[in-house]
Parts: structure tokens; sequence; C-alpha cells
């Protein structure tokens, strides 16, 4: 991981000869200031994502945030190399152990959803912040039907059903009744044992 960034202390003095009595010191930062993050968590220099100590102080902040498990972070992060000063916290409502930090709450959502992950936050083994994409609905896989069986081919018309004959006109002989002194019997016509036509009809 090599060198990480280090927040100066700051000194509370005490003057009681002055008419401000109390005033804070810290050390003195030669060289390119640079704010790396601001409380508003937005992008404002390509030194806080190309440059060594931005990474840094961006994973440092994710660290700060999955170990605290999103109730802290550490924003306004600022200075000279690896040298911060003057850094702001933001909490929860409800505060992180008892202690509020001086920034709004809003911030802990900015940096959740605009944060990029860097080597330096997969050195430390974090996973990043943003919802993996889903993978898109592919379209369930048809099965395969059956051929279909050949149709029979039919020549000339078929009976669709089959009546059957009465019983009676099967198994009983017409005869002709009798009508008249003049009606002749017509059984010869169904039934050659009654005998021979009549001879008129010759």
């Amino acid at each position: 991981f090599g060198e990480v960034p280090e927040i100066i202390p700051i000194y509370l003095v005490h003057r009681p000869s002055n008419d401000i009595p109390y005033a804070t010191l810290e050390e003195e930062l030669i060289g390119n200031f640079v704010k790396y993050s601001v409380k508003d968590g937005k992008e404002i220099n390509q030194l806080r994502r190309d440059s060594v100590a931005g990474q840094k102080c961006c994973a440092f902040q994710h660290w700060v945030y999955h170990h605290t498990e999103g109730n802290l972070l550490v924003t306004d992060m600022q200075g000279v190399g690896m040298k911060l000063t003057d850094v702001g916290i933001a909490t929860c409502r409800k505060g992180y152990k008892g202690f509020k930090g001086n920034c709004s709450t809003s911030f802990i959502d900015q940096f959740k959803a605009l944060h990029q992950c860097n080597m330096f936050c997969e050195i430390l083994g974090l996973d990043s912040l943003q919802p993996k994409p889903r993978k898109p609905l592919s379209a369930p896989k048809s099965k395969p039907q059956p051929p279909a069986a050949p149709k029979k081919k039919t020549f000339g018309s078929t009976l669709k059903s089959k009546k059957s004959l009465p019983t009676s006109l099967l198994m009983n002989k017409p005869r002709c009744r009798k009508k008249g002194k003049n009606s002749q019997n017509l059984n010869y016509l169904f039934d050659p044992s009654v005998g021979p036509r009549p001879s008129r009809w010759k």
C-alpha cells in the first residue's frame, strides 16, 4: 500500500493577555494545496483521481465508510501530498457511537453514489459500492415439437355410419294381402315356390 495519508494535528493555544485568548496552530504546509474531496462529494480536479494521494484518500474514505457500516464518513480531505488538514466528518442522523459530525448527513449518500473504487480499494479488500449491472433476461428456449404424422389419403367417398336394416325385414318374407276378389296372388314375385304365375300374364 505504501505511504498512507496523514491528518496533521491541530494545537489549541491559550493566550490570556490577548483579546482572543484561544487560538489553534498547525504545521505549515508548503507545496501545491489540493482538495482531494470536498463536502459535497463531487470531483473538482483530476488530481483526486489520477494522483496516488488522491486515490488513497478515496480508498481511506471507503475504508471508514465500510468499517462503520455506512454511519460515518471522513470528507473535505485536502492538503499537500499525503499531509491533510481541516477534514470534515459526516455521520448519520442519530450519530455514530455518541458522536455527531459537522457535515450534512446527505454527504454519505452522495459519496455512496459517486465513489469509484480504485486499486487501493481492492488492496484493502473493499467491495464496490455501485450496484452490479443486471443481466438481460433471455427469452425461454422453446422445446422442439415432434414432427406431425402424415395424413392418410382417402380415395372416393366413405360412409360415416352404417345403418342396419330392421331384422323384421330380413327375416320375414313379404306377402301380398288380398283386398278384393279381383286381386291376384303376387307371392310368386318374391318366392318361386308359391307356384306358377297366372296364365293370363304369360
